[in-house]
């Protein structure tokens, strides 16, 4: 007889810690929260480009290729882009990370890109935003050759000098890039919600298992719905302090 599962025995002390914790609308009040949105970008997120250049040559199968753009096109970009519009509309920072050398030939790129012969060059096609989902006005831009963003850019960095303590974060793919900057985020000390439906990955088996790891651990999960109902809240307090006290 099978033994039954038992519960996380440590998740009631990281919900109290970084999930339930009031420092999330707090960050809101102050502005002291960004989007970060991670890889959004043709490289990984269009099809005839990167990995999905050449249909015959590809390691991804057309089942799985036919689920992750089916995944981008209904539901992450159109997604993306409203919670864009939402954190614009309230004066809160948008910052697009992408993979991107420093150089023309690659030189610069990590180890890790050079093995996977991973390169989006300055001015290539495969280092442009996808439209949908595009830097607007002077928002920031971090460029990176690895999967986190934490570890080769100057990030943490500039949302120190920002002021951020919270992040929320999107993008692709969730088992890799996505993933990576949610645990370095959470180690460093920010406040990560992630949210689920703005992020993608090649089967839904890699997308259940990231947000299974993620949640009640390195970050709050929610809904695109949820979320834009955070920053609906924030904008309320905003208008109206004094109901809210």
């Amino acid at each position: 007889m099978s033994e039954i599962p038992k519960e996380d025995p440590l998740k009631q002390i990281y919900r109290e810690s970084f999930i339930e914790t009031p420092e999330h609308q707090e960050d809101l009040g102050t502005r002291d929260t960004a989007l970060l949105c991670i890889d959004m970008q043709y490289l990984d997120a269009a099809e005839g480009y990167g990995l999905f250049r050449d249909y015959e040559s590809s390691p991804i199968s057309m089942e799985e290729m036919n689920y992750y753009f089916s995944r981008l096109r209904e539901t992450v970009l159109p997604n993306v882009h409203n919670l864009q519009n939402c954190f614009r509309a309230h004066g809160l920072e948008v910052i697009h990370v992408r993979i991107q050398s420093l150089t023309r030939d690659g030189r610069d790129r990590s180890k890790g890109h050079k093995r996977l012969e991973l390169h989006a060059a300055p001015g290539s096609g495969d280092a442009c935003f996808l439209e949908e989902v595009a830097p607007v006005g002077d928002e920031i831009i971090i460029n990176k050759t690895a999967s986190g963003v934490f570890s080769s850019t100057n990030l943490h960095y500039v949302l120190g000098n920002l002021g951020i303590t919270s992040v929320y974060v999107v993008g692709v793919y969730t088992n890799e890039c996505v993933e990576t900057t949610v645990r370095a985020a959470c180690d460093l000390g920010y406040l990560v919600t992630m949210v689920e439906d703005c992020c993608a990955t090649q089967t839904p088996e890699l997308q259940d298992a990231s947000v299974k790891t993620l949640r009640n651990r390195y970050a709050r999960i929610v809904s695109v719905g949820e979320a834009i109902d955070d920053i609906e809240e924030y904008g309320r307090r905003q208008k109206n302090p004094r109901y809210f006290r």
